[in-house]
């Protein structure tokens, strides 16, 4: 059965969003922890847009049920606002953690939106420090090897995206420092790709690069392929979605030579609209041009999607076979920012299976 292939399937996720993983359950508790609106801490950042409410199943349920990208965006900070202490963090961690066990995912690469954070006028280190709990738990409680990303959104402007470069140096530092190595992998753009080009964050990703982070942007799923090209020119060593690169025969010939990874998430992008239709979408076209396709969920618990779903719908959807998908997989570790021997031995996991 291909089912039972692909959840023995060695597997990383190197396109999650933590604030995405948060379950209907798990929204409910964090709503009776936190009962009330949060205040406002600036004059920019837009209140919960339930305020405040407390949430039961049937709420969350409907929250999540949208048919666009505004919805899905309307979702993601309400869960977002009820995000707000270090045991928060914990909690969420631990259990993306868990569900990514069940599915045989040995390694995530995990973005956490850090420019909402500061917008909204929070304090992040500590927070983190609840996620590096949940972390170091789940890798006792299930063996999972996680990396974070740290995520500035575009639209929240150049400077705001460099407060959150100096973030990521100075925890990652911080890390390194105290225990000699680190969970912290890189720095990444989100948001609204037409709001904030990527050339418009050289500096930062220069700055970035220097201090030895690695790099990744989303583009390419609501914009063209001009935002991928741009995305590589600053810098960027794995393009976050890629949607749109099949546009462009250059880009699709210069992805494939490169070898630079294309994190796609299929479900996402038919639930956001930025792909019309199952039948439309490229990843078989990317895949059979020679791309290094990655398969991700992004938003998992919001687009009612798992890994191995995604893997399901490469199979019954593209036409996948069996050697495909474990190709698919061996790229999700080769793409990753582990070490190479790790990198080694999960890649003989995949070969055994």
């Amino acid at each position: 059965m291909i089912a039972d292939f692909i959840q023995r399937l060695p597997k990383a996720e190197l396109h999650l969003h933590l604030e995405g993983s948060v379950d209907a359950p798990t929204l409910v508790e964090l709503s009776q922890r936190h009962p009330t609106p949060l205040p406002a801490q600036n004059n920019r950042y837009q209140p919960d847009p339930l305020g405040g409410e407390l949430l039961t199943l049937e709420k969350v349920q409907r929250l999540y049920d949208y048919s666009n990208f505004f919805g899905f965006l309307m979702a993601f900070k309400a869960v977002t606002e009820r995000l707000r202490t270090p045991e928060d963090y914990e909690l969420i961690t631990h259990n993306l953690c868990r569900a990514l066990a069940a599915q045989n995912v040995l390694h995530a690469e995990v973005y956490v939106s850090v420019g909402i954070i500061h917008w909204r006028g929070g304090v992040f280190a500590p927070l983190f420090e609840g996620m590096e709990r949940g972390r170091k738990r789940a890798e006792k409680d299930f063996g999972t090897s996680l990396l974070w990303l740290f995520d500035a959104v575009r639209n929240f402007g150049v400077e705001e995206a460099a407060r959150v470069v100096e973030t990521t140096v100075a925890l990652r530092d911080r890390q390194l420092k105290a225990q000699g190595r680190t969970s912290i992998a890189g720095f990444g753009i989100g948001g609204d790709e037409a709001r904030g080009p990527a050339g418009d964050f050289r500096e930062v990703y220069a700055r970035a690069r220097d201090a030895g982070l690695r790099l990744t942007v989303h583009a390419g799923e609501s914009a063209g392929a001009e935002s991928v090209w741009a995305a590589l020119n600053i810098g960027a060593e794995r393009i976050g979605h890629g949607l749109h690169a099949v546009d462009d025969p250059e880009l699709m010939e210069h992805l494939a030579e490169s070898q630079i990874p294309i994190e796609v998430c299929v479900s996402s992008n038919l639930r956001t609209g930025c792909c019309p239709s199952l039948e439309l979408h490229p990843v078989k076209r990317m895949f059979d041009a020679g791309l290094m396709v990655t398969l991700n969920t992004d938003d998992p618990t919001m687009f009612h999607t798992t890994l191995d779903h995604e893997y399901r719908i490469a199979h019954e959807a593209f036409g996948f076979t069996k050697d495909q998908l474990r190709e698919l997989a061996r790229n999700s570790f080769e793409a990753s920012f582990l070490p190479a021997e790790e990198k080694v031995r999960f890649l003989e996991l995949c070969d055994r299976t």
